[in-house]
């Protein structure tokens, strides 16, 4: 296993920490991202060390921050709190314990004008991040590689289908990975490839029957 500067020194980012600020705004984002639109209200809860030091250490404005778009390296994290209310984005923020759970961990409930999407995350140091569940469902994702994120229903020949189109498209599939919440029920299947899928490729990938939606993240 290669260990380049980044995994050792983390990110560009507003402080005061890299894993209460760089790795709260990367989770705030990522929950952007699956959203696919502007952030209209958010349901923060905050777990252990989050819950504990969170508004000391600034991690309400770094996740703020991420559902409004910034990268870590945005000193308008800062005034995060006051560009929510600026941007029509309310929020909603509770502290809980469950000793199961990482020590830096935040659930987020994030609503659009016409979507949902509830993702659970961990801060797991140096800004990297692992998020665990998306809409209910166990995931491991941690970001370090180009990700694709299908919804879909657990349907004959699906992931068939999407692993046929990102081939004929010139795509390689590093890694791939579901989690369903029944047989013939809903399912997420995260994909990682070697570079960004493009948005025609997306397209192809939408228009498979029982996918409902397909989410690039590009690695960051």
């Amino acid at each position: 296993m290669s260990i380049g500067l980044f995994d050792i020194m983390g990110p560009i980012t507003i402080g005061p920490s890299s894993s209460h600020t760089a790795g709260a705004v990367r989770i705030g984002l990522v929950c952007r991202m699956l959203l696919g639109d502007d952030v209209k209200h958010a349901r923060i809860t905050f777990y252990g060390s989050f819950a504990d030091t969170y508004h000391g250490h600034g991690t309400d404005k770094a996740v703020i921050g991420g559902l409004l778009g910034f990268r870590t390296d945005n000193e308008k994290i800062r005034e995060s709190l006051r560009l929510a209310e600026f941007r029509g984005l309310s929020y909603e923020i509770f502290t809980q314990e469950d000793p199961r759970l990482h020590p830096n961990t935040v659930v987020i409930e994030a609503s659009s004008k016409d979507k949902k999407v509830r993702l659970q995350g961990a801060s797991v140091g140096g800004g990297a991040i692992r998020v665990t569940e998306i809409n209910g469902m166990a995931v491991q994702v941690t970001f370090t590689e180009d990700t694709l994120i299908l919804f879909h229903r657990d349907s004959p020949g699906v992931l068939a289908s999407i692993a046929h189109i990102l081939s004929s498209n010139g795509y390689n599939i590093g890694n791939l990975r579901l989690s369903r919440t029944r047989r013939e029920g809903d399912v997420i299947t995260v994909v990682e490839t070697d570079v960004p899928v493009d948005e025609a490729t997306v397209d192809q990938l939408r228009s498979v029957e029982s996918v409902s939606e397909a989410v690039v993240i590009p690695r960051f």
